[in-house]
């Protein structure tokens, strides 16, 4: 790989952007956003060496380091490619362009743009070229870009600058130590296997470790990424070893999550091979205490770092499988955004997203709409496992529903671009067809009282509400009834009922379970109950109004649902 321009311009075939607005898209077209991400990161590599070429440093300067890495991609351009395409490196850039146009904060600039030094340094090893070259170290660590981490024995503490020397696809390291000496180590950096790695607290190298699985291709190594000060989505962050034994479970869970997931068949939304992956962050934990949830908590990706994600690790393969496909959404997405302007955003955050507790801007809104396209992809796949077919149903009923809500949004938003046309239609027919599929009436009735409990929670909690009416009454329209006035006061809050609704209670015993069971007259008059020892809670608000609605489902019930801020709180008693 080189940083010259190129000139051919990239034409998407309609048969590949077709796929993609499906919510879909198979190898091929996946390839072509790859390549789309390919040159953008050149331009902005390319960019970012000219900002950091001014400077000042204690390191071998840029100019000399970008030598190294392109005389390695010659040798060996696969490796190098893969490097610089790798979800940290693009992190990185992204990271130093806002610090240079003053937008980010972090460590000694000089320390930041070597990291340039330090992926030359793993471009010569993977290339065996000799070469020596200065490098920024962190506590007397060097961390090298897709092999691990090198630590110096006794170094000195803070920011410091050392000396990296290569041969042969060997390291030898000098730095400052503690008592004022030269701290020094040799080793030949590797990833490895989970399970195969040194665990001995004082070793010089910490090999970044990797998850494997085999394909019909042969075997396929994604990183566990634990190490890079840069595998998060904003500023640098230290390293988080995982214990051996974490690590371990994320191999085992891996494993059950791919084996989920090469269940289905063609390039339909929801379908995902894993050899895609280009990273996996894991998030928060680092030992198998205390017990992971069922379900995934937390998972985010990047633009800037395409194919990688951030999550914390569940109990549940299902529910990771569920977010290796929606964090690859977003990925994709982020990918055709970079080659199409979708729409035009103004960024006012105003917007109902179904999956949010706060309101959303366009934007944010399309990436929902595609990443849970395909999620109800996922659960589509997933109606025919004896195993999982229960809840499947409930998933996929929910999440077609309301992205197909959010679609709707998007296209009468007046704010689509021709291509950001076209994309959200492909996705407005893939939910059509999938809304006419049916689905076990049970799970259909939950997963549409789950919808309407999240929706009207949502706007008790973010939209104004008028006062002045009867108690339990909708409060009379006043002027400007068409636009939406938010709450100056709105603050985050937690959704208990989208996976508490996937299950059908037994033996209900809350509002919420009554309302899950079919039967709101008992959950209205707990609710009830509930809003007399806490008036107007919204939780117990919302379940009050969209029980009473289930009990009137004429005209009355849908005006209730439609505008919950403008109903009066019950009376105590």
């Amino acid at each position: 790989m080189t940083s010259e321009p190129r000139t051919t311009p990239f034409r998407m075939p309609e048969h590949l952007f077709a796929e993609l607005a499906a919510g879909g898209g198979s190898a091929q077209a996946v390839a072509f956003l790859e390549q789309g991400e390919r040159a953008r990161r050149l331009l902005l590599l390319r960019t970012l060496l000219d900002r950091l070429a001014a400077v000042p440093t204690a390191l071998t300067p840029t100019a000399e380091a970008w030598h190294v890495v392109k005389e390695a991609a010659r040798r060996a351009p696969a490796p190098v490619e893969r490097l610089l395409l790798a979800p940290t490196t693009g992190a990185w850039i992204a990271h130093l362009l806002r610090r240079v146009h003053g937008t980010a904060t972090g460590p000694h600039l000089w320390a930041e743009a070597g990291r340039l030094n330090a992926l030359a340094v793993a471009a010569a090893l993977h290339a065996g070229t000799e070469t020596v070259l200065r490098v920024p170290l962190h506590d007397g660590a060097l961390p090298l870009p897709g092999l691990g981490l090198a630590r110096l024995p006794g170094a000195a503490a803070g920011v410091t600058a050392g000396t990296a020397h290569t041969r042969a696809g060997e390291l030898t390291l000098t730095g400052p130590a503690h008592d004022r000496g030269t701290a020094r180590l040799t080793c030949r950096p590797a990833t490895a296997p989970v399970g195969a790695a040194p665990s001995a607290a004082d070793a010089v190298w910490l090999p970044l470790r990797t998850l494997t699985h085999t394909t019909p291709s042969g075997p396929v190594a994604i990183p566990l990424e634990d190490l890079d000060p840069y595998r998060d989505l904003d500023d640098p962050l230290p390293p988080a070893r995982l214990d051996d034994d974490e690590a371990a479970a994320w191999q085992r869970q891996f494993d059950a999550a791919v084996a989920i997931l090469t269940t289905g068949d063609g390039p339909g939304p929801g379908r995902l091979d894993p050899a895609m992956i280009r990273s996996v962050v894991p998030w928060a934990r680092t030992s198998l205490l205390p017990p992971p949830p069922p379900e995934v908590r937390v998972s985010a990706s990047s633009g800037d770092a395409y194919g990688a994600m951030v999550i914390a690790r569940p109990a549940s393969p299902l529910a990771l499988a569920e977010a290796l496909v929606h964090e690859f959404q977003h990925s994709k997405l982020a990918a055709l955004i970079h080659l199409f302007p979708l729409l035009d955003d103004d960024r006012a955050e105003r917007y109902y997203a179904p999956w949010r507790p706060d309101p959303r801007h366009l934007t944010g809104l399309l990436h929902g709409a595609y990443a849970f396209t395909g999620v109800a992809g996922f659960w589509r796949d997933r109606l025919s496992d004896p195993e999982h077919a229960g809840t499947a149903a409930y998933h996929f009923a929910l999440r077609r529903t309301q992205s197909r809500l959010v679609v709707r949004t998007l296209l009468t938003s007046g704010r689509l671009t021709a291509p950001g046309r076209a994309l959200v239609g492909g996705l407005a027919r893939t939910l059509d067809g999938w809304l006419r599929e049916p689905v076990a009436p049970s799970a259909l009735a939950r997963a549409r009282t789950a919808a309407a409990l999240h929706r009207t929670e949502w706007r008790l909690r973010n939209v104004v509400r008028p006062s002045g009416a009867p108690a339990g009454h909708l409060v009379p329209p006043g002027p400007g009834a068409d636009t939406v006035p938010l709450r100056p006061d709105r603050t985050p809050w937690p959704d208990r009922r989208t996976h508490a609704f996937a299950v059908r209670p037994a033996d209900p015993r809350t509002p919420d379970e009554h309302l899950a069971a079919g039967d709101p007259a008992a959950a209205l008059a707990g609710y009830a109950e509930g809003l007399a020892r806490e008036p107007g809670e919204p939780h117990l608000l919302a379940g009050w109004i969209v029980a009473r609605a289930a009990l009137d489902p004429g005209p009355a019930g849908r005006r209730l649902l439609a505008r919950p801020e403008r109903v009066a709180p019950p009376a105590a008693g």
